[in-house]
């Protein structure tokens, strides 16, 4: 089982990305059961929840420095979760990662490098 993400990329402080997250070698029962979140790490610092987004699509959660800029959504019929920035700030600049499952049970991607500069 693998999650692999994309999107990243250099925007200017108040623009936008779309982060997308899919996943493989999960069964559509599996993936569409799963919580995925979003985490990121800026330079020299640890690994920061972002958002999560449960196997009902409709409980969202976000760490409160990205709420009202930041959604979290899936679409199970294509194994994908989906993380939109709106106004994004230069302390936002971040490697993104998806991530399912915790401890030695964790799945988490190679990320996708986000950085937020004029």
């Amino acid at each position: 089982m693998q999650l692999v993400e994309s999107g990243g990329g250099l925007v200017q402080p108040g623009g936008s990305l779309r982060l997308s997250c899919v996943a493989s070698g999960f069964t559509f029962s599996a993936f569409s059961s799963a919580g995925i979140r979003w985490v990121r790490q800026a330079p020299g610092k640890g690994l920061e929840w972002v958002c999560g987004i449960v196997s009902d699509e409709r409980i969202t959660r976000c760490t409160d420095s990205v709420k009202g800029r930041f959604t979290i959504s899936r679409d199970n019929a294509k194994n994908t979760v989906y993380l939109q920035m709106n106004s994004l700030k230069s302390e936002d600049t971040a490697r993104y990662y998806c991530a399912t499952g915790v401890g030695s049970g964790e799945i988490r991607g190679q990320g996708t490098q986000v950085t937020v500069s004029s």
